[in-house]
């Protein structure tokens, strides 16, 4: 795959630490050095797995196999104190969509991993029986995990680092849920950092991998120019708007203003309004049960919370999307009962977005009359319910009565009850709460993400809120614009590419040339704003095509018949997305072909993807 510029010379660019590439099987381990080429075009993350991977990721692949691959890798900045520069990324084959898999996650264990000398790890093969691994400074082992094997997140990494006996050790750890495959299982480091999204926690389970702990003493280098260029972001960050409300009020914080647009879904995405928002909003909590905040590392902004219930003990706060599937979604209005349900999921390594869409699928099909108190075990799935809810929960974990169909996701339930057009999913993973019927934009983000129904690969109802990048050519368009605003999500599309690839938190909000003069001068780059989009455009349409080669196709671009039907009453009030009017502008301003869903040859050689032109096009 040959760019057609090069705009640095290779010969002084390593901006990456090698890979650790273990197979679990047999332990064979080996570094794997990252072409200079491929950094160069991807520069790392998510963007940089993906060529990583291209080759290993078939249709073939059963994602829960000893040969399928699992990658932890950071990003060219991890843990140089950059502004929210302290993510990692985990990358592979989804066993829930059969699709790309990427989950990006916070906290201090990327950095550390690049302290101990590497900058991914690349596990295939499959233990006989339950291991952890422990990494420290060039000292690789592999022990037996059966005393943590079975425990929950939280006591897992206890347990593991005080076997090791370091005490600053990081630990990754997957829970019950991951051990036991449920598919929509979470990677979780630190207290409560999770990669929730795509069910990777479930092919670290598949390899009885329980957890990585990792430890290093190794300083990571800046350059001077690097150093002074960080402390001026990360000031600018701090006193940036955004920031400060992420800091006092926490993603949670956005719930009354995407309520009052109709942009958050209740009653399973059958209601436009939920009138007891107050109750369960960002700023009730720092009001009420707030008594501090948490940072990954480097993070100035610290969105993290830490609520007290009133037991004495401190516990992780809810965001946004876990007040929302937990809350309105189950028409919960007590903000107590949000966080534990969202305590009991973390504690299981179970990804809160799909675990309470698809339990609210579950209220929704009893009240329609295909769920029946007999299917329950004599559970009434009643809405407000927090009991059902918690219940359902442990059923699922256990692979109990219903909680064994429901295990497998918001689909595989809804085609067991006859009803699957009643999923709110895309390609098998469960839509996040940011309705389409709101902010309009979020349809081509769902119906196009390479992972399924994601707000993290666009978090374009920012831009439906006014919050755009002329810079790069991110314009504002009316909330319930459509086909106009095609170009605007491609775009948008792009830019959060580079985020996920030089692993900058979403919540950040740099400018692009602040961050192409971070690049530059880290990593003897002689970007310009146009050569960072371009390259999030190389990487989304690699990511395409190793989806297209797993089967996906146009007929994928879709949204379920939940989101195309107009809300009667809310802020979007009798406003549904014309999405294939979108999609056929979306399709023309990417350069993809309307018949197939791939990208045309012409795209991809522009964006120097030989390779992949001839695998999708032929020679």
């Amino acid at each position: 795959m040959n760019v057609q510029s090069v705009t640095f010379n290779l010969s002084t660019f390593n901006p990456m630490l090698p890979i650790l590439k273990i197979n679990l099987t047999d332990n064979i381990i080996e570094e794997f050095i990252i072409p200079k080429e491929w950094e160069r075009d991807f520069l790392g993350g998510a963007s940089l797995a993906a060529r990583i991977l291209y080759p290993f990721l078939t249709k073939e692949l059963d994602p829960l196999s000893a040969e399928s691959p699992l990658l932890f890798i950071n990003g060219p900045l991890s843990g140089t104190n950059g502004p929210t520069t302290g993510r990692f990324v985990i990358c592979g084959k989804s066993p829930a969509t059969m699709l790309w898999a990427e989950s990006n996650i916070g906290g201090f264990w990327g950095p550390e991993l690049r302290k101990a000398g590497y900058d991914g790890l690349w596990i295939t093969g499959k233990a006989k029986s339950p291991v952890y691994i422990w990494i420290e400074e060039g000292r690789f082992e592999v022990r037996s995990a059966a005393n943590v094997w079975g425990k929950d997140v939280y006591a897992a990494q206890e347990i593991v680092r005080a076997e090791v006996g370091v005490k600053s050790a990081r630990v990754a750890v997957i829970g019950e849920a991951g051990e036991r495959g449920i598919l929509y299982s979470s990677i979780c480091c630190d207290h409560g950092r999770m990669a929730g999204r795509t069910g990777l926690g479930a092919v670290m389970g598949s390899k009885n991998l329980k957890a990585i702990a990792v430890y290093g003493k190794n300083k990571i280098e800046v350059t001077q120019k690097y150093a002074a260029l960080r402390s001026e972001a990360n000031r600018t960050l701090k006193q940036d708007n955004e920031s400060r409300v992420m800091s006092e009020v926490g993603s949670a914080g956005a719930a009354n203003y995407s309520e009052y647009l109709g942009a958050m879904p209740a009653k399973y995405y059958h209601q436009g309004s939920f009138e007891n928002v107050d109750n369960v909003s960002g700023a009730k909590m720092a009001e009420t049960i707030l008594v501090g905040q948490s940072a990954c590392q480097g993070c100035v902004i610290a969105c993290g919370r830490v609520v007290n219930l009133g037991d004495g003990t401190k516990r992780k706060g809810p965001e946004y999307e876990t007040i929302v599937g937990f809350g309105p979604n189950l028409l919960i209005d007590n903000l107590n009962e949000v966080v534990r349900l969202g305590e009991l999921c973390d504690k299981y390594g179970m990804d809160t977005i799909s675990t309470a869409n698809t339990i609210g699928l579950a209220f929704h099909l009893f009240e329609m009359g295909n769920i029946t108190l007999q299917d329950t075990g004599g559970l009434a799935l009643t809405w407000g319910s927090f009991l059902a809810a918690k219940q359902l929960i442990y059923m699922i974990v256990r692979r109990e009565g219903i909680g064994e169909i429901m295990s497998k996701g918001a689909r595989a339930l809804g085609r067991a009850f006859e009803a699957e057009d009643e999923a709110v999913q895309v390609n098998g993973l469960e839509v996040a709460y940011h309705d389409p019927r709101g902010v309009s934009g979020m349809a081509l983000v769902y119906a196009t993400s390479p992972r399924g129904a994601c707000h993290n690969q666009s978090d374009y109802f920012f831009v439906d809120w006014g919050h755009t990048s002329e810079e790069i050519g991110i314009d504002f368009y009316e909330r319930h614009a459509q086909a106009e605003k095609a170009a605007n999500v491609a775009k948008h599309q792009n830019w959060r590419t580079h985020f996920n690839s030089v692993l900058i938190c979403i919540f950040a909000n740099v400018s692009p040339q602040s961050q192409v003069d971070l690049l530059n001068a880290q990593l003897g780059l002689n970007w310009t704003t146009e050569d960072l989009m371009r390259s999030g455009e190389r990487a989304w349409n690699l990511k395409r095509v190793i989806n297209n080669r797993m089967g996906l196709t146009a007929e994928n671009d879709t949204l379920p018949k939940a989101l195309l039907e107009p809300y009667k009453e809310g802020g979007s009030e009798g406003f549904s997305p014309d999405l294939e009017g979108m999609l056929l502008a979306y399709y023309e301003a990417r350069g993809w072909d309307w018949k197939t869903g791939k990208p045309t040859r012409e795209k991809l050689m522009e964006l120097g993807l030989d390779e992949a032109a001839r695998d999708l096009w032929g020679d």
